[in-house]
């Protein structure tokens, strides 16, 4: 699976699977109208882009956002065709097993835990993907499992490389992508400081060049 991620920019995530998948669209040139199911982690600009998603949303797109975001007034669709979800909480959505890990801050503001935002992981072919979201690191996410993991790791608003890294070692999953860098917050030389701290039997891709 991992041959079929790519980051446009930040967080915004794409997998071209049997049906196609996005994770935070952000900064979306073309008009794609390609997305079957779009998940968001949270409502901040960088993260729900109204524009990005009128480019790729089509009549049956199904989008999955957390439980407290409204977005009725902000875009053109079904009500049928959206999936409120909760932290904590397993669901299946167009035939895909979908996890929500709580995704906040734990020594930072921007983020709060009591907003019930989320990360996703999503099994494709048996493979569990990690879609972090913005998060610090956590009780919740110390415990997860999974083989490929996508996290953020600019700083600030989120963990910062060293602390990134000190979790993908705790988890170890097979291979670690890392988000959330390079555009808004952080520098490109933030992927290869992540990649050294990486243990040697992870495999760390850096897609954001």
């Amino acid at each position: 699976m991992k041959n079929k991620i790519t980051i446009n920019c930040h967080s915004s995530i794409k997998i071209t699977d049997n049906k196609i998948i996005y994770f935070d669209p952000y900064k979306i040139k073309d008009n794609y109208k390609d997305a079957d199911i779009i998940f968001i982690t949270h409502d901040h600009y960088d993260h729900f882009d109204v524009d990005s998603i009128n480019k790729i949303i089509k009549n049956n797109t199904i989008l999955v956002i957390p439980d407290k975001m409204n977005v009725e007034n902000l875009l053109e669709i079904n009500s049928k065709n959206m999936v409120k979800v909760l932290p904590n909480n397993t669901y299946d959505i167009r035939g895909y097993k979908i996890e929500t890990i709580p995704s906040y801050n734990i020594n930072k503001n921007f983020h709060p835990k009591e907003n019930n935002w989320v990360g996703y992981i999503i099994t494709i072919n048996n493979e569990r993907i990690y879609v972090a979201g913005d998060t610090d690191i956590t009780s919740e996410n110390k415990k997860v499992k999974c083989d490929i993991a996508l996290v953020p790791i600019g700083g600030k608003f989120t963990m910062n490389y060293n602390e990134a890294a000190e979790l993908i070692n705790l988890i170890k999953p097979k291979t670690v992508i890392p988000t959330h860098y390079a555009e808004i917050i952080g520098s490109k030389i933030d992927g290869e400081n992540f990649k050294k701290l990486i243990s040697n039997d992870i495999e760390c891709i850096l897609l954001i060049k």
